[in-house]
C-alpha cells in the first residue's frame, strides 16, 4: 500500500509566496515598461505627437502666390492679377465622378463643351492634381457651391487670382500663356505648391520663360476644423509674397494698334527704335486670346483654333519666315557700293535680263535707271545687272551684318533664323556649286534666301540709323550702339532710294503720310510661294498659292527713329497689302485721332474689332454640325 505524502502548511506558504513573487515581478516589469515608454512618448517623441494633433485639428492651406505683371515701357499694363472665385476638383478626394461634374454644372451653369472639358481632364489628372471646373465666378454661383460641400467631396471652391490680359488676343503671341501643371511636369518636381488650386505656370512665350522671375512665393493658412474636416476658425494667415514685375521695351498702346490694323489678315507687325534697338511693337495676328488658356480653353475653342489655316498658334513674327522679295534690294545696293559700283551708273531696263537661254523678268520695263531709281522703282533688271557683277557671295556678308540670318539673345521659347545662302552653305547642304541663276534670284530676294518680319524690322532700323543695334524686350538701360561698317555715303543713297519709294514715284506712294513735317521711307515686296507659269504670279487664285506682301520702313526720314516690317501672308504685294498697315501705324505715333479714325472705318466692314470677330466666329464654329460619320466599307 502506497503512503501519500504529507505537504505541511510552511510548504504551502513557501510556494505561494515564491509565484506571487514571479507575478509581482511580471507586473512590476509590465509597469516599468509602460511608464518608461509614457515617459519617451511625453518627454523624446512630445513634438512629434503634437504635431500628429495639432494637423487633425488644424488644416494647413497652401496659398498660390502672385504672378509678377509684364508691363509695358510707360508702366501700362500687359498682364495682371485679378482676384476672383474659382471651383477646382481634387480627383483623389472625389467619391462620385459623373453625379459631382452633373451637380457643378447645374449650379454653375456650365456649358457642353466645359462639361466635356472636365471629364477629360479628370482622366488624365493625378493623385491631388487640381482639374479646374470654373473661375471669375460670381460671389451668387460661388456661395450656391460652399453650402453643398458636404455633398460635394474632392470639391474646392475658393477665392484667390487668375491670370489676366487686358489686350486679349493682341497679346498672346508676345506673352504667352499660363496654365496648370501637368501630370509629367508633376513627377519631375513633386511640390505641394504644383498641384495646389488655382496655381498657374507659364506655358509658352515670355511667361515661360521669364518663370522664375514672375513666379512668386506662396502664403499659408491655418484654420481650425472639427473631425468632418468642417472649418471652425481661422487661426493665422501668412499672405503671399507676388512675383517681380517684368517691364518690356513694348509700347502697348502701339502694339495694340497695329494687331488691330491686321485685321482679317494673317501676318505680323515689328516696329524698332533706331537709336537703342528697342522692340516698341511685336504683333502677330490671327492669335489666340491667352485668356482663354488661363481659364482653361475647350475643346470646340482648341479645334477652332487647330482647323483655321492662317495658324493662330503660330508667333508670326519670330517663327515665320519668308523670301524677302524686293526688300533685300537696299541691302544689296549696300553691298554693290561696298564693292565699287558707281550709283550713277546706268543700266538700261528692257523688261527683263538675258542669261544665257532664259530671261529673267523685270516687274516692267524702266528704261534707264541708276541705283536710286533702281530702289524706287524696284527694277529686277538692275539688281540682276550689278549682282552678277559683283556676286552673290559680296552680298550675302553684308545681309548678315543687318541682321538676317542672325540668332538674338532674347527670351522667346523659340525663334527661327532663317537662311543667308552663300556658295559655301550651297556646296555644305546640297554639295553643289553656286550659279549665277542662283546670284540672280538671291539678289532680288528669292531663291533659296528666308528671313523672319522681326529680322527684316531690325534690317530696316540699322539701315535707317547706320548703328549696330541689338533687339530688346526687356527694357533695360544699355550701352549705345556702334556705328555699322557702312560710309555714310553709301547709306544715304539706299536710304534716298527708299524715300523716293513713298514719297516720289515709287511703287509705295499711296501709303505716303499724312503728317506735317513727317515722312516714311519705305521699300515693298513681293515673294512668290511657288514657282507659277503664266501671267498670274501669285495674284489669284487659293489663298495658300498667292504671293506674299512685304514691307519695311523708317521714319522719320530726315531724323529716323523708328523702324519697321509688315508681312502679310499670301497679300499678293507689298504696295497692296502691307505698306497701307505700315502707314497707319507710323501715324499712331505721332497722330492717334487720325489713325484711329482709319481705323474704326475699317473695322466696321470687318465686323468689329478682334475681340468681336472671334466672338462671333467662335459663335458659328459651335453651332456647326458634326461631320457625318464615315461610310462603312463592309456595308
Amino acid at each position: 500500500m502506497k503512503v501519500e505524502k504529507q505537504v505541511t502548511s510552511g510548504q504551502l506558504d513557501f510556494a505561494f509566496t515564491r509565484r506571487a513573487a514571479f507575478v509581482g515581478g511580471v507586473q512590476a516589469a509590465i509597469g516599468l515598461t509602460v511608464a518608461a515608454r509614457m515617459s519617451y512618448i511625453a518627454v523624446a517623441d512630445n513634438e512629434k505627437y503634437k504635431l500628429l494633433a495639432e494637423s487633425n485639428r488644424v488644416n494647413l492651406t497652401i496659398i498660390p502666390p502672385r504672378r509678377g505683371w509684364f508691363i509695358d515701357r510707360f508702366g501700362k499694363p500687359i498682364a495682371t492679377n485679378r482676384a476672383d472665385f474659382r471651383v477646382d476638383i481634387i480627383p483623389d478626394r472625389l467619391a462620385k465622378k459623373d453625379e459631382t461634374v452633373q451637380t457643378l454644372a447645374e449650379l454653375l451653369a456650365l456649358s457642353t463643351d466645359d462639361v466635356d472639358r472636365i471629364h477629360r481632364e479628370l482622366k488624365n489628372a493625378q493623385g491631388f492634381q487640381p482639374v479646374q471646373v470654373a473661375d471669375g465666378l460670381d460671389y451668387d454661383k460661388f456661395a450656391a457651391v460652399s453650402v453643398r460641400l458636404p455633398d460635394l467631396p474632392g470639391v474646392s471652391p475658393r477665392q484667390g487670382y487668375s491670370r489676366f490680359y487686358p489686350s486679349g488676343a493682341a497679346v498672346g503671341h508676345l506673352i504667352g500663356y499660363v496654365g496648370t501643371v501637368s501630370a509629367e511636369e508633376y513627377q519631375k518636381n513633386k511640390k505641394p505648391l504644383l498641384i495646389t488650386p488655382g496655381f498657374k505656370v507659364g506655358k509658352d512665350g515670355l511667361e515661360k520663360t521669364l518663370e522664375d522671375r514672375l513666379q512668386g512665393e506662396p502664403g499659408a493658412k491655418r484654420t481650425e476644423v472639427t473631425a468632418r474636416g468642417k472649418i471652425v476658425r481661422e487661426l493665422t494667415t501668412r499672405p503671399d509674397t507676388p512675383g517681380k514685375p517684368v517691364q518690356l521695351t513694348i509700347d502697348i498702346d502701339l502694339h495694340n494698334y497695329a494687331a488691330r490694323r491686321l485685321g482679317l489678315e494673317s501676318g505680323s507687325v515689328v516696329v524698332f527704335d533706331c537709336l537703342t534697338g528697342d522692340i516698341i511693337t511685336m504683333a502677330s495676328m490671327p492669335c489666340y486670346d491667352p485668356n482663354s488658356f488661363s481659364d482653361g480653353i475647350g475643346r470646340v475653342e482648341w479645334k477652332m483654333l487647330n482647323s483655321d489655316d492662317h495658324i493662330p498658334m503660330l508667333n508670326k513674327a519670330l517663327q515665320g519666315l519668308y523670301p524677302p522679295g524686293s526688300t533685300l534690294k537696299p541691302v544689296a545696293g549696300l553691298a554693290m557700293l561696298r564693292h565699287g559700283i558707281d550709283p550713277e551708273e546706268i543700266v538700261i531696263c528692257n523688261g527683263g535680263y538675258r542669261l544665257g537661254n532664259r530671261v529673267f523678268k523685270c516687274l516692267g520695263r524702266h528704261g534707264p535707271v541708276n541705283m536710286t531709281t533702281a530702289i524706287m522703282k524696284s527694277c529686277n533688271t538692275y539688281f540682276y545687272s550689278m549682282g552678277r557683277r559683283i556676286g552673290y557671295d559680296n552680298i550675302a556678308p553684308v545681309a548678315r551684318e543687318l541682321g538676317l540670318g542672325q540668332e538674338f539673345p532674347l527670351p522667346f521659347p523659340s525663334q527661327r533664323y532663317g537662311t543667308v545662302p552663300d556658295s559655301a552653305w550651297k556646296m555644305r547642304k546640297y554639295d553643289q556649286k553656286w550659279t549665277e541663276s542662283d546670284t540672280l534670284n538671291a539678289v532680288i530676294g528669292q531663291g533659296y534666301i528666308i528671313a523672319s518680319p522681326f529680322q527684316l524690322g531690325l534690317m530696316a532700323a540699322r539701315i535707317a540709323s547706320g548703328l549696330n543695334i541689338q533687339p530688346e524686350i526687356l527694357l533695360q538701360k544699355r550701352a549705345a550702339a556702334k556705328p555699322l561698317s557702312f560710309p555714310k555715303a553709301h547709306l544715304d543713297v539706299v536710304r534716298e532710294g527708299m524715300n523716293l519709294v513713298v514719297n516720289g514715284a515709287g511703287t509705295a506712294v499711296r501709303s505716303r503720310l499724312m503728317l506735317d513735317n513727317i515722312a516714311m521711307a519705305g521699300k515693298t515686296g513681293t515673294a512668290q510661294v511657288r514657282r507659277i507659269s503664266g501671267s498670274q504670279r501669285g495674284q489669284s487664285g487659293a489663298w495658300k498659292y498667292r504671293d506674299h506682301g512685304l514691307f519695311v520702313c523708317f521714319a522719320p526720314v530726315d531724323q529716323p527713329r523708328y523702324g519697321a516690317a509688315v508681312v502679310i501672308e499670301h497679300g499678293m504685294g507689298g504696295a497692296r497689302a502691307a505698306a497701307p498697315i505700315a502707314k497707319d501705324v507710323l501715324t499712331f505715333i505721332y497722330d492717334r485721332a487720325q489713325a484711329m479714325a482709319s481705323l474704326e472705318a475699317l473695322e466696321a466692314g470687318w465686323g468689329g474689332n478682334i475681340e468681336q470677330r472671334m466672338a462671333a466666329k467662335y459663335a458659328v464654329f459651335q453651332n456647326q454640325p458634326a461631320p457625318p460619320p464615315p461610310l462603312d466599307p463592309t456595308a
